[in-house]
């Protein structure tokens, strides 16, 4: 056997010794269950803390987490592993995704984890890592932790402190003020949200406690919904995935604007007073055209992901910006802004991230950004959403029992070119597996809704013929 064909052989050994944890945002699944079990966040807690100790010896990690049962038992399972590499750990209790990167920079920490499943029911968990300077850890540094994890805990053994220098523990207890201030602080001191009345679904998630002072502490008349988090109800019938509870609040209070955040409060939906839906792509089509005019529009440059809107890129390339698409996932989309010198991105999902402001999606700010231009424009949000005309979009979500190459899925491929076909160039079909679920998402896009329908309860049924759950 010569080299190469020694090395290739032992590089598909390695491949199929070292598991892979990580998604797109994290390491996620059922909570007790693998990969998402206590003894795998002390394997995490140590795989972070022996790897600061070799890059550069410092030893401090900020903890976060949402509203979910299973959060107690991971932070204190991520605390003890931490601990036992020497590294002190500080405690932010819930919180949204975003205040973790902003506390982790703000105390100058070595890292920030969050314990959440952003979206996902109560019964998911996640851990996800952002760097010391807000960002999320780069895929080398994710590697490093999967190879650790895979040797077992004994690999740990060379690294662990001696008792005197064992990590310590302690709660940050002024950390939602902290973040409530800095989210105001990217509302101007001259506007006030005085004449708004706001409907806010929480989501029972991180942000139940924060995100109603914000806007009230900015004088809106505030109703609020998605707060009563009791471990099990998180995103249930609620928050940004089910947007028809707030559209219900902003009609029964005939407020102005209805915001919706999901579990982390990294991203938001937002309702016109027409209790119309206002997604992502118009959010950051209404953001990115307001700093193109005041001159803020970084580079003329504007980042999304291959899942938007036709109609918005269409728009947005209108007016002379331009469009740069990444990958899904706002991992992928924070890449190609620090890429492209952008600090303008988002997804549809309504991840939109504002590089002046904060180093992930924060749904706070973002609603932030909206409200400030109404004010400012005098303008419903009716009228700032209607600047493009969106093609009919139609997303099924496929449960699956694996995820093999969908070119080796029988008939798919044959049927997706018959319907780009017949589509002509006025539409497109883009299929592909989550990142952080057992799903395969079909979406369709074209001019006709009935048609487009069709199409993709078609090819859902043969991905959940062969592969379906």
């Amino acid at each position: 056997m010569n080299d190469g064909v020694l090395m290739r052989q032992q590089e598909r050994e390695a491949k199929e010794i070292v598991p892979k944890l990580f998604g797109t945002d994290g390491v996620r699944g059922r909570a007790n269950a693998f990969p998402m079990t206590v003894e795998m966040a002390v394997a995490l807690g140590r795989a972070v803390g022996k790897i600061f100790r070799t890059h550069n010896g410092k030893h401090r990690v900020v903890i976060g987490k949402d509203t979910r049962l299973s959060c107690y038992m991971y932070e204190n399972a991520l605390i003890a592993g931490l601990c036992s590499m020497g590294v002190d750990t500080l405690m932010l209790g819930p919180l949204p995704t975003p205040a973790v990167a902003f506390i982790t920079r703000a105390y100058r920490a070595d890292a920030g984890i969050v314990i959440s499943a952003s979206h996902n029911a109560y019964y998911d968990n996640g851990i996800k890592f952002f760097s010391a300077e807000g960002f999320k850890l780069p895929d080398s540094w994710e590697k490093e932790m999967e190879e650790l994890v895979a040797q077992g805990p004994h690999v740990f053994d060379p690294y662990l402190p001696k008792d005197h220098e064992i990590g310590k523990n302690a709660r940050i207890n002024d950390a939602d003020g902290r973040y409530i201030e800095f989210v105001k602080a990217t509302f101007p001191r001259k506007l006030s949200l005085k004449n708004l009345k706001v409907a806010l679904d929480c989501a029972h998630g991180a942000g139940y406690r924060v995100a109603p002072l914000v806007f009230r502490e900015l004088d809106a008349e505030v109703f609020v919904c998605g707060n009563a988090p009791n471990g099990l109800n998180i995103n249930e019938g609620c928050g940004a995935l089910h947007p028809e509870l707030v559209q219900k609040q902003v009609i029964d209070h005939k407020a102005d604007v209805g915001i919706a955040l999901d579990g982390d409060a990294d991203r938001v939906i937002m309702v016109d007073e027409n209790a119309q839906i206002v997604d992502g792509d118009a959010i950051l089509a209404i953001c990115a055209k307001d700093m193109m005019q005041r001159g803020l529009l970084k580079n003329n440059k504007l980042i999304t992901t291959i899942l938007s809107n036709v109609g918005f890129i269409n728009a947005m390339e209108g007016l002379g910006i331009e469009v740069i698409k990444s990958q899904v996932g706002d991992r992928y989309v924070i890449q190609e802004m620090l890429k492209a010198d952008a600090n303008l991105g988002g997804e549809p999902s309504g991840h939109v991230i504002f590089l002046d402001h904060n180093t992930t999606g924060d749904g706070l700010v973002s609603a932030l950004q909206v409200l400030r231009i109404m004010i400012e424009t005098g303008s419903k949000l009716s009228e700032l959403a209607s600047n493009f005309k969106r093609y009919p979009q139609i997303s099924v979500n496929v449960k699956v029992t694996a995820k093999p190459p969908l070119e080796t899925i029988d008939g798919l491929k044959v049927m997706m070119d018959e319907v780009e076909l017949s589509l002509a160039g006025t539409g497109r079909v883009l299929i592909r597996y989550s990142g952080t679920e057992k799903i395969c998402r079909v979406m369709v896009e074209g001019p006709k809704r009935s048609v487009i329908q069709q199409y993709a309860t078609q090819l859902a049924a043969v991905i959940k013929k062969q592969i379906g759950a």
